[in-house]
């Protein structure tokens, strides 16, 4: 009596353990059904038109730079050099903002390691760090350094939205 109850909890265990479906093919479905949507979705052709190069001769005597639009947005804070030796300027180019000072440290390493001397300054009203890539006395040439910033670091979209900082004493 006591093999056949052992015989039976043990049938009772394998068949329990056979009717169950792993849960491993139901994701595996799952991902491969997803995949093959990808797949079959029609993949948009990206063409790039490209305008023909017209030769046109310029008198280099008479050449001027393009003045830099002085309507670029600038924001007015006051703020504290917290990281760095550069002495801020007027005018400075902000490349990130950060509620946390070790974040806001470790762009200026970054940056540092690219050639810039990047300064962290603090906005108490707003508890925000500031990542200074440079500063400058004058508008026009903050705005061309907040250009070239950007153009260096195209594929940055965090960069793309560098900005002009005037600051407040």
């Amino acid at each position: 009596m006591r093999k056949m109850l052992v015989l039976m909890m043990s049938v009772c265990v394998v068949w329990t353990f056979i009717s169950c479906k792993s849960s491993e093919s139901a994701y595996k479905k799952a991902y491969e059904k997803a995949k093959q949507q990808e797949l079959a979705e029609p993949q948009a052709d990206v063409t790039e038109e490209v305008a023909p190069v017209v030769a046109v001769s310029v008198d280099t005597a008479e050449a001027t730079p393009e003045p830099v639009a002085d309507t670029a947005p600038v924001r007015q804070e006051k703020v504290t050099v917290v990281v760095g030796d550069q002495g801020l300027k007027a005018y400075s180019v902000v490349g990130g903002s950060f509620g946390v000072k070790a974040n806001a440290e470790g762009l200026k390493d970054w940056l540092d390691a690219e050639g810039y001397t990047a300064t962290v300054v603090f906005n108490a009203e707003k508890a925000m760090y500031r990542v200074v890539v440079s500063s400058f006395d004058d508008k026009a040439a903050a705005i061309q350094a907040r250009d070239a910033f950007k153009a260096k670091y195209p594929n940055r979209s965090d960069f793309q939205g560098a900005w002009l900082l005037y600051r407040i004493d």
